[in-house]
């Protein structure tokens, strides 16, 4: 079970040398005209701020429900800028007025514009300006473009090609696929001439052939690969690769596949720590994981403790200015201040080669835990994602619901096993723990479920998370951005991410998924209660 684990989450680090790279366009953005899905920035700086979108002769916002990293690239490489540093939910740029236009915004990433992605409709929403989104875009310019590949399907050989592919008649270019273990090697034979359809590539008369490592598990797979996707090998070059089940056959190298690896490790974090794979990832892969919101995990101080042991492994790769740049992106403010306690008291590598540093961030998370939020507000403003949650799932902020047969009786000796009670903290602060807000997580597989609780489902199998109690207390200071995990039942592979709306969340099918559904019929539900600041 571990092995297979491991596998699971190999196969995105085949791209992680391409997912490192800004593939970006530059726009100028003065020379935009006022035209229809135009975006701009609203703040106090060009690069951030309050996103707006223009739409039927009028500016208006954007809400923040679904609001994530590849909704912010789309936005920035819009106006122009090399990519996005973060996200920013919740007005925290300042509530606009006028439509909002846009609502559950879902990117791919290598959109243009971001009226490409897809929304509700313009102008169709139940969000208000508390809501309204905003980005924080890079600035640099030493940035050069690099190249952008599409790769799926569409794009594998014509019936032509294809036969003379499967027939290697006239074959000139040999593939060698050679197993990790150096116990066997598979050799393809292909034709240059195909290569040369793709200038990118760079394939020149003197290009006779190319060495490939894999495991030996992904051998039976890699022909089909190989005739689907021959491009992808030829821009991987010398790394290690799995194409196990398929799961790689329909990725785009691109933006698409960038944020697309790195969601898929965000949401298998703590698989990602525990398995030798942690050690062996790049500075750049780690910068950007450290960045993002969706890492599912614990709590704070468990990837703090990862990254130290990274720093460990990694010894002088890693200068003294990357370790500190890594450090800043610790969360400390979301540390539980008893761990904070201990903290101050360690040892650490981080600790003693930037004490500084790891000091301050001490200081700052025993102040979020101590101050109420209306004295701190204003600083908050100023410290991007550090209040933040990421998706944290130790057992006092989350529940699991197993039981998904679909002819289990709805009652079983006058228990419903798909329906969890259960409390939390207000927030996660010191002043807010002893508060406890009441929670009941459902899930419903049929119409007669959804009835018999007085409320109407069109699509199964679907969830329900309500608070109860003394969450509405805190309306003017906290939101619960709550979310649905989806993991297979006995691996515990996370393949899906979702929030709730009105506290329903629809499970969607393969076809709307970021990535492929491992286990269509034997996975768990996962409820996430995610208090943050307002």
């Amino acid at each position: 079970s571990s092995k297979r684990r491991i596998m699971y989450l190999l196969w995105p680090l085949l791209f992680l040398h391409v997912s490192a790279q800004h593939l970006t366009l530059y726009d100028d953005r003065l020379k935009q005209p006022k035209q229809e899905g135009r975006v701009r920035l609203v703040g106090d700086l060009p690069s951030s701020g309050r996103v707006e979108v223009y739409h039927d002769g009028q500016w208006g916002t954007v809400c923040d429900d679904g609001w994530e990293l590849a909704e912010a690239q789309v936005v920035c490489r819009q106006l122009g800028f090399p990519g996005a540093i973060s996200v920013k939910p919740g007005g925290q740029y300042g509530e606009g007025s006028g439509p909002i236009w846009l609502d559950d915004t879902n990117c791919k990433g290598s959109e243009s514009s971001l009226s490409e992605c897809s929304f509700k409709g313009w102008g169709v929403t139940d969000c208000s300006h508390k809501e309204d989104a905003g980005v924080d875009c890079e600035t640099g310019k030493n940035i050069t473009s690099n190249r952008q590949f599409s790769v799926d399907n569409s794009l594998g050989l014509s019936d032509d090609l294809g036969l003379l592919f499967d027939s290697g008649d006239g074959c000139d270019f040999r593939i060698n696929v050679q197993d990790v273990s150096e116990e066997s090697e598979l050799t393809f034979c292909v034709h240059s001439m195909i290569l040369k359809f793709y200038p990118e590539l760079n394939i020149t008369n003197d290009s006779r052939n190319l060495a490939v490592n894999v495991s030996q598990t992904c051998h039976p797979h890699v022909s089909a690969f190989l005739r689907s996707e021959l491009i992808i090998l030829l821009v991987l070059d010398t790394y290690s690769i799995c194409f196990c089940s398929g799961i790689c056959t329909h990725v785009r190298l691109s933006l698409v596949l960038q944020e697309n690896v790195l969601q898929y490790l965000s949401w298998n974090c703590e698989y990602l720590i525990s398995s030798p794979v942690w050690s062996t990832i790049s500075f750049h892969m780690m910068d950007a994981l450290l960045q993002r919101s969706d890492l599912i995990l614990r709590n704070e101080a468990l990837l703090l403790e990862a990254l130290e042991r990274w720093i460990q492994d990694k010894g002088d790769e890693i200068s003294s200015d990357q370790q500190a740049s890594l450090l800043n992106h610790i969360r400390f403010l979301l540390i539980p201040v008893d761990k904070l306690y201990e903290m101050q008291f360690s040892s650490s590598v981080l600790h003693q080669n930037h004490e500084k540093l790891y000091l301050t961030g001490l200081l700052r998370g025993f102040q979020f835990n101590a101050l109420p939020f209306s004295k701190i507000r204003n600083q908050m403003d100023n410290m991007s994602s550090e209040y933040l949650p990421r998706i944290y799932t130790g057992d006092e902020w989350s529940v699991i619901i197993n039981d998904t047969t679909v002819n289990y009786p709805y009652y079983h000796y006058g228990q419903n096993n798909r329906i969890q009670t259960f409390s939390t903290p207000a927030h996660p602060s010191a002043l807010y723990r002893e508060q406890k807000v009441q929670w009941q997580a459902q899930v419903f597989l049929s119409a007669q479920e959804c009835s018999n609780n007085r409320i109407s489902c069109y699509s199964f199998p679907v969830a329900r998370f309500v608070g109860y109690g003394n969450q509405e207390r805190y309306t003017s200071t906290i939101r619960y951005s709550n979310r649905l995990i989806l993991s297979c039942k006995y691996e515990n592979n996370v393949f899906h991410v979702q929030d709730f709306k009105n506290s329903m969340a629809v499970v969607p099918n393969n076809s709307s998924m970021d990535l492929p559904n491992p286990c269509p019929d034997d996975y768990s539900f996962r409820f996430v209660v995610r208090p943050e600041y307002i």
